[in-house]
């Protein structure tokens, strides 16, 4: 893993982006944050080098967060599922922290291959393109991650009382409501927002934007 600082002072705000996210995506949710906002690339994405041998495992992606110290954490994806798994093993870590499109809480989500994720890749075509280049890179964490949990049991959560806001969309197939709610619900301060888009990162770019901003402003 690999980081890559943005602004200066407090707070700091760690970033973990989404599997298969481009550099430029990875870096659209610390957008406007104050402070500094440390942006994490995982390994086999952007600049990165590839994930050694049995990597794709929610534990070691959350050990490799918890490197960065941080007061507030936001992670998309992937990174929310590795950020909950952190969140489990030290409740208080963070001040704030900011789920966006959870994908996987305590029950495993249904296998899904490098080519439907590549034939669900929308936007612009410049970035259609940078993605399923992205996506060449993770067969192994396509072939490892189908079957895993964030956390074994969503009742260890409930010791994590610091505010929790959970971002998701409906109708997205990746990243269903009912997984969004239940995330939501597994913190004792956890906030829903349902984006009405499947791709809320892409057609409501400015509210997310100004959501996270207001949220970490407190």
């Amino acid at each position: 893993m690999i980081t890559n600082s943005y602004g200066s002072g407090s707070p700091v705000t760690l970033v973990a982006h989404g599997l298969g996210a481009t550099p430029g995506e990875a870096r659209i949710p610390a957008s406007g944050l104050p402070g500094t906002r440390v942006v994490v690339t995982l390994p086999s994405h952007g600049s990165a080098p590839d994930a050694p041998p049995g990597y794709w495992d929610y534990g070691r992606i959350a050990d490799d967060l918890a490197t960065v110290e941080a007061d507030h954490a936001v992670g998309v994806s992937l990174g929310a599922a590795a950020l909950v798994r952190l969140l489990s093993r030290q409740p208080r870590r963070f001040r704030r922290v900011a789920l966006l499109l959870p994908a996987v809480l305590d029950q495993p989500r249904p296998a899904v291959t490098l080519q439907q994720l590549s034939d669900l890749t929308a936007g612009p075509s410049a970035y259609v393109e940078d993605r399923r280049r992205a996506l060449t890179r993770l067969e192994a964490a396509a072939e490892q991650l189908p079957g895993q949990v964030a956390v074994a049991d969503a009742g260890l959560l409930a010791h994590v009382e610091v505010p929790v806001l959970v971002i998701a969309a409906t109708n997205d197939p990746l990243h269903p409501e009912d997984v969004a709610k239940a995330t939501a619900g597994a913190f004792p301060n956890g906030e829903l927002w349902l984006v009405d888009s499947p791709a809320p990162m892409i057609t409501h770019r400015a509210e997310v934007r100004h959501r996270l901003v207001e949220f970490f402003g407190g």
